[in-house]
């Protein structure tokens, strides 16, 4: 049988709610009038305290979590507030109460080890630069929208961090980086002979 304070705040709950006689709310059950009235007026125990708590904490740390916690996590974090319980309780309660966590989904890298051989490194992680128009950077990241994924590539200026150029499409391709560096280079008057351009090994489109 469930928690007996919980199948009494279920017949009480369908008398106030729904107008359903206590009599009929325990015979669905399959409980008895007397067995309903003895619990109803009992004060809980200290144990079923303990436990009232102890699902109250399981189900707070699982909403914290935005349903991503399991039992194993679930039971680390309420050992480190103080809770003297093993995992297959925790475990018990969650399954007790449908609490069942979902799967992170993890964002895909957009960075790919290329088959054709990287151009030569002229940056050497040292993203900054002394004067304007010598070093820029790009990158690409993917958007979730409702309608879909979209891609941003963005070009920035590593003297400034200034917003050079950018381009969204379907596809993370050499095309996209290609128009970001168009709309960069007409920020900058169109010349821009001798600007090194750099971005991960492996980005689509991506150069030094």
């Amino acid at each position: 049988m469930a928690d007996p304070a919980s199948v009494v705040g279920v017949i009480s709950d369908f008398r106030t709610e729904h107008g359903i006689s206590h009599r009929v709310s325990c015979r669905a059950l399959g409980v008895s009038e007397a067995w309903f009235y003895k619990h109803r007026t009992r004060r809980p125990t200290r144990r079923e305290l303990r436990r009232q708590h102890l699902v109250e904490a399981v189900k707070e740390e699982f909403d914290d979590s935005g349903g991503t916690y399991g039992s194993p996590k679930i039971w680390i974090r309420l050992v480190r507030q103080g809770w003297r319980v093993s995992v297959n309780t925790i475990a018990k309660i969650m399954s007790e109460f449908g609490l069942v966590a979902r799967k992170v989904r993890r964002r895909r890298g957009l960075t790919r080890p290329g088959k054709r051989p990287a151009a030569p490194d002229f940056v050497r992680r040292e993203f900054t630069a002394e004067a304007p128009d010598l070093v820029w950077c790009g990158d690409m990241t993917e958007i979730e929208t409702g309608e879909g994924k979209l891609y941003l590539a963005t070009v920035i200026d590593l003297f400034s961090r200034r917003l050079l150029g950018y381009a969204m499409g379907t596809r993370h391709d050499a095309e996209l980086v290609v128009a970001a560096l168009h709309m960069a280079a007409t920020t900058r008057g169109g010349d821009v002979r001798g600007v090194i351009f750099h971005t991960d090994r492996g980005s689509e489109g991506g150069f030094n």
